[in-house]
């Protein structure tokens, strides 16, 4: 599902219009990225939590050249960790979904 088609789905269950869900979504993605570029975490209860995590300093291969190194500098990376509540229903959907093959 792309973003487009997650917009109107929002917008059918909201009773709302697509140009409405899709400022809505929008919103709460900015809202999303804002906390992170501040390095605060945004939690909801049973469905998961964004955060950021530091990565430190590695050496790594090049792809291209195995025999060379190359290194590879620290950074800030985004994560999602899933709550017990969505690893749960997800679960039990994929569970439903095999059992009808």
């Amino acid at each position: 599902m792309n973003k487009t088609e997650f917009v109107g789905l929002v917008a059918k269950r909201a009773e709302a219009t697509n140009a409405e869900s899709q400022r809505f979504v929008q919103s709460v993605l900015d809202e999303i990225l804002e906390a992170l570029k501040k390095g605060e975490d945004v939690a909801f209860a049973g469905f998961g939590k964004f955060s950021v995590s530091q990565r430190a300093a590695r050496t790594g291969v090049n792809p291209q050249d195995p025999t060379k190194k190359v290194s590879i500098p620290a950074r800030v990376v985004p994560r999602f960790t899933p709550g017990a509540v969505l690893k749960e229903q997800v679960a039990t959907g994929n569970a439903k979904k095999l059992k009808k093959k």
